[in-house]
């Protein structure tokens, strides 16, 4: 017969303790908190996460009438383990969801470096894992997530409120699935929004969860940052803005995807934040991405408001929104004519060829800001990502970049420059070169760039005074002869290269090897696509002995031989255990016929640096054709 494991006298008291905490018994909580330490301590241990809240809840009302567990040294002790449950919600977070966990195990550390004004809400400090969790529980594939899909079915009718959570989230806070025992209202959506709401700082909600019905159940809540899906009608609009109004106090940014606006519905959401501006700490974050603007002639007057009057906005997306040129001219220069303090304009992936066209003429006869000009000191990222720019377009972004004397990371890639346009670039940084010039990251990818512009360009990186941190040159056909420019360029202080599919092939890293004569102060490289074969191998084993501080190397697909083995391990035995990550994908090496097992033992932090694929790359075809 099996054994049946008794449970034990406290065991059975926990049980029973629990359900009374869940069932919202305020008296046992008082007795609670006069338990001895060592039984206070075995019970929190072991309630799960509803019980624990409902215990907590009543803690300052309960501990206020304890005068007695102030006096003496194990009282004080019994009041300071009273007030702080952070060990127990730190547990309950990282069993439910451990990746996340892993992720937010430095979240105590970067809490210590508070300012001043932060103290003031130290006693805040202590629910930093319950906040999480709970906030946790509203989101990840939890209530908010699960009920959206619910309520997006057409045929799906009825109050929000009452759609019930799945009963395997509610196992997860109450562990023996009895809520609905106790009643109703705990399985009900609302419940779970009301009773936690106040809890959630990030939220991200689909339109069907933008109504009124949803702001009334989160009306405790202190949002810091909404993002918003499928925002496309007057009733989509009119709930996100009573949402707005609730957290007017605590919102900091939001964020749309996915959404479709009309001029009168961006003017209502636009306005309503400049109008609470003045009250609260401030928008500082306002993106649209992946949407767009209906019958809008011209941009709206309610986003040029909160453009030119929100002092405290910092980063500006407005991304895959079908933006037209004109558009793309009105945002910058009404962010140029404010002396706004942005520092991120994000306008990628939006057709705007020629918006910068009247910014070469109208500045053309300064090359330095002075005070007649106004300028986005400000301003340290541009993304100009797939914009369709063209070779007059950079042209006219040099006579801008002057006005940009901060500007420390331009994306132009994806943009059919060629080299008539990285032209007009190098006569920019030529300018610069004998000035502050504070750029250290810089994005060419896919930019129809030749062997012939790009050896030009190296050419005037080298002469800065400050080299580049990072410089991405991928998926432009340089061939082989830019190996020997890019072997000298890796012998400066460049820390970050992205050379993915530029045609090297093997003698192209042949060249680039043999030019590796000094040390690199390079961090990470991308040298996947090439189709090195075994000199792949030979220059990673060179670049190894001349790079003390690389730890990050992307070589897929480079059609590396069984050969390759013996040097890379020899290579990555000099390294001296700096490589932290290298991604061996798509290799012929990581055939199932290969013993990787001397290479798969080199580990940091007790975990493999290798990314490997164990069939033969034959089986992994790459098309790098166009």
């Amino acid at each position: 017969m099996w054994e049946v494991e008794v449970p034990s006298l406290i065991t059975l008291c926990i049980y029973s303790i629990r359900d009374e905490l869940i069932r919202g018994n305020d008296d046992l909580s008082s007795v609670l908190y006069q338990l001895p330490t060592e039984l206070f301590d075995q019970l929190l241990r072991q309630l799960p996460p509803l019980a624990l809240h409902k215990l907590q809840e009543r803690k300052s009302d309960i501990l206020d009438d304890y005068e007695l567990l102030t006096d003496g040294v194990d009282n004080h002790r019994k009041r300071k383990r009273y007030l702080n449950f952070e060990e127990e919600w730190k547990k309950l977070y990282e069993e439910r969801w451990p990746a996340l966990g892993r992720r937010s195990k430095n979240f105590k550390s970067k809490s210590f470096a508070r300012s001043a004004k932060a103290k003031e809400v130290e006693c805040e400090s202590a629910d930093d894992w319950q906040q999480m969790y709970w906030e946790a529980h509203l989101q990840k594939n939890s209530c908010l997530d699960t009920v959206a899909e619910i309520a997006l079915f057409p045929s799906f009718h009825g109050p929000i409120g009452d759609l019930e959570v799945q009963g395997s989230i509610l196992n997860y806070i109450d562990r023996k699935g009895d809520i609905n025992r106790f009643t109703c209202d705990h399985s009900k959506f609302a419940y779970h929004c009301q009773q936690f709401g106040s809890y959630a700082r990030h939220l991200r909600l689909p339109n069907v969860l933008c109504v009124e019905e949803t702001c009334l159940s989160l009306r405790n809540a202190r949002l810091e940052s909404l993002e918003l899906q499928w925002i496309k009608s007057d009733e989509h609009v009119e709930g996100l803005c009573k949402l707005i109004n609730q957290n007017y106090g605590s919102l900091k940014s939001i964020k749309f995807m996915h959404c479709k606006f009309t001029m009168a519905s961006l003017n209502a959401i636009c306005d309503l934040l400049c109008m609470h501006c003045p009250q609260a700490h401030g928008l500082q974050h306002f993106s649209i991405k992946t949407s767009s603007l209906l019958e809008t002639p011209s941009l709206p007057a309610g986003l040029i408001y909160l453009l030119s009057s929100g002092r405290s906005l910092s980063s500006l997306c407005l991304s895959d929104s079908n933006l037209p040129q004109h558009f793309a001219r009105i945002v910058f220069d009404t962010l140029i004519d404010a002396s706004s303090s942005i520092t991120i304009l994000d306008l990628s992936e939006n057709n705007i060829m020629g918006w910068l066209s009247h910014f070469k003429w109208k500045y053309r006869s300064t090359t330095e800001p002075s005070g007649t000009y106004n300028s986005l000191k400000s301003l340290k990222v541009l993304n100009l990502r797939n914009c369709n720019l063209q070779r007059d377009d950079v042209d006219c972004l040099r006579y801008a970049l002057v006005h940009i004397p901060n500007l420390e990371q331009l994306d132009l890639s994806d943009n059919p420059i060629e080299d008539a346009g990285i032209r007009c670039l190098i006569t920019y940084f030529t300018e610069m070169s004998n000035r502050r010039f504070p750029l250290v990251e810089l994005k060419l990818g896919s930019c129809e760039l030749t062997c012939f512009g790009v050896c030009e360009l190296l050419e005037v990186l080298s002469a800065l005074r400050k080299p580049l941190n990072f410089l991405s040159i991928g998926g432009n056909s340089l061939g082989s002869e830019i190996g020997t420019p890019l072997g000298k360029f890796l012998c400066g202080g460049l820390q970050a290269l992205d050379i993915e599919d530029i045609g090297l092939g093997s003698s192209g890293f042949m060249r680039a090897g043999k030019e590796l004569v000094k040390e690199s102060k390079l961090h990470s490289i991308n040298i996947s696509k090439n189709r090195g074969g075994i000199e792949t191998a030979r220059f990673l084993a060179k670049l190894f002995s001349q790079a003390p501080h690389l730890s990050t190397v992307n070589a897929k697909y480079n059609f590396m031989p069984k050969e390759s083995l013996s040097i890379l391990c020899s290579a990555v035995k000099a390294a001296k255990g700096k490589l932290e990550h290298l991604d061996l994908r798509g290799n012929i090496l990581c055939g199932q016929q290969t013993d990787l097992s001397e290479l798969a033992e080199f580990q940091t932090n007790g975990f493999s640096i290798l990314e490997l694929s164990y069939s033969p790359a034959a089986s992994e075809p790459y098309d790098d054709d166009p």
